[in-house]
């Protein structure tokens, strides 16, 4: 049945009006005012903002990490985004070394096959550049539509890949048209502040923040922003937490080099204080990079304005506190890394953000959704609201308050970082491609609706709107 939505106040990253929304299979059919009724679903979103599908570009469902398994899979993880608004996610596809590509893809499809119910893509981890490798990258783009490649300079003798592999990586991106992305943390100093740490006896959560400084975010920012010019690549950096990294990256882009940030609402909402917390409460708040002191938030805050920063990513990565959490008691290099954040992405950008006037409705609306779809090769079918695109779309209630808590959301874990927090602002119908997945704050979805998604290659044509301004 084809589905009127009428009387909302439509956002996109560019525009804000008032308009009717006509949805026909599964897609945008048509904008406008008074449309024929007969026939049709007629949803009336007055006092609501309608904004497209938000698109959580970093996530890990059902990832394997320090010996156990991220607590939200496939379904767990796409219905709880589902409820924060999220109608894509880009997942991340780990590769062992030695091994096909093909083989991990294969692996992650099977992950998801069934299970979601939103639409989903992956990006894949490059540990090595070897000839092999090299030679399968055509096919990944091509034929998987996999056209973003993730480096980790962390987690040494595990994750981490040397300055070759990346560097390597960032060459074959530019003649492939794909976007290297990059967890910048120096692995090396990490490694050694660590052991020093524990041979002191330091072994409490909130030394996961002491051995990880920002210093050395930044510096591996810089690094890789530096390698990036010099292949006159690509790169888009997960995850920022701190200034040091802000800087490397507005440095490089005034530079010229092509580098865009991603920051995520944990960043933006706690401090490093949470990693103090008694009774090794602190190792809820375990993730990387660490949560930073309380001073870097403006600085990320003030980056999301002015364009320093392009996009909020949730970097879910969910454990549980007990049974897994747990695993790091007594040693904190033990402590499975990450957090539950994809559910409240958007309400913790909105409410933090628009209702205390950081940002603006059109830049919050491209910080979830346009300029992810449009980094990651999914625009126009994803990130915006017009005819002919997917009918990804939030019904927004932009004046609810409520507080967040683990007794009310849909993840999976047996907890949330954000306990207690009050916020303004909440998805109250959110459809993909059409269809309700939320509707009345309710879960009407159907596992295994959510489609793979294969994506277009880097768009070069982006550089030119790098110090574009997005205004009311």
């Amino acid at each position: 049945m084809k589905k009127i939505i009428k009387n909302g106040l439509i956002v996109t990253a560019s525009d804000t009006y008032r308009g009717d929304l006509l949805i026909e299979n599964g897609v945008i059919a048509s904008i406008g005012q008074q449309f024929d009724e007969t026939n049709c679903e007629v949803i009336d979103a007055k006092g609501h903002y309608i904004f497209p599908g938000g698109i959580d570009p970093h996530t890990h469902l059902d990832m394997p990490f320090g010996g156990t398994i991220t607590k939200d899979d496939f379904e767990t993880g796409t219905i709880a985004a589902a409820f924060g608004g999220t109608t894509t996610v880009i997942d991340f596809c780990l590769t062992n070394k030695g091994e096909p590509l093909k083989n991990a893809i294969k692996t992650w499809h099977e992950k998801a096959k069934s299970k979601a119910s939103i639409d989903y893509s992956f990006h894949l981890m490059i540990g090595e550049m070897t000839d092999a490798v090299l030679d399968e990258l055509p096919t990944v783009i091509d034929e998987e539509g996999i056209t973003s490649f993730k480096v980790f300079m962390a987690y040494k003798n595990v994750l981490q890949a040397d300055d070759e592999t990346l560097f390597r990586t960032l060459v074959a991106a530019k003649d492939l048209g794909a976007l290297v992305m990059v967890h910048a943390e120096n692995g090396d100093v990490i490694d050694y502040l660590t052991k020093q740490a524990l041979e002191q006896g330091n072994t409490d959560p909130i030394y996961h923040a002491l051995t990880r400084p920002p210093e050395i975010e930044g510096e591996a920012t810089g690094r890789a922003s530096q390698f990036t010019g010099l292949a006159n690549s690509q790169l888009y950096v997960v995850h920022v937490s701190c200034a040091q990294a802000v800087e490397e990256i507005a440095k490089a882009r005034k530079q010229g080099i092509n580098v865009w940030g991603e920051t995520c609402p944990q960043y933006l909402a706690l401090d490093q204080t949470y990693l103090e917390k008694p009774n090794f409460e602190g190792a809820k708040y375990v993730w990387s990079p660490p949560l930073r002191e309380k001073w870097h938030q403006d600085a990320l805050w003030n980056a999301l304005r002015n364009g320093d920063l392009q996009t909020l990513g949730s970097d879910q990565c969910s454990f549980d506190f007990e049974g897994q959490k747990e695993l790091g008691r007594g040693d904190f290099t033990k402590i499975p890394n990450g957090g539950p954040m994809i559910e409240d992405r958007l309400t913790i950008l909105f409410s933090e953000g628009v209702k205390k006037g950081r940002i603006t409705l059109n830049q919050f609306v491209d910080i979830t959704s346009t300029r992810i779809a449009k980094l990651f090769g999914l625009h126009p079918k994803k990130g915006t609201i017009s005819v002919g695109a997917d009918a990804d779309l939030i019904i927004f209630d932009p004046n609810v308050e409520r507080t967040i808590s683990v007794k009310t959301h849909h993840m999976a874990v047996d907890y949330n970082a954000f306990e207690g927090m009050n916020v303004t602002g909440e998805p109250i119908s959110v459809l993909c491609r059409g269809e309700f997945v939320v509707k009345d704050k309710k879960y009407v979805g159907k596992q295994g609706y959510g489609q793979y998604l294969k994506r277009a290659k880097y768009n070069s044509t982006l550089e030119n709107e790098r110090n574009k301004q997005v205004t009311i």
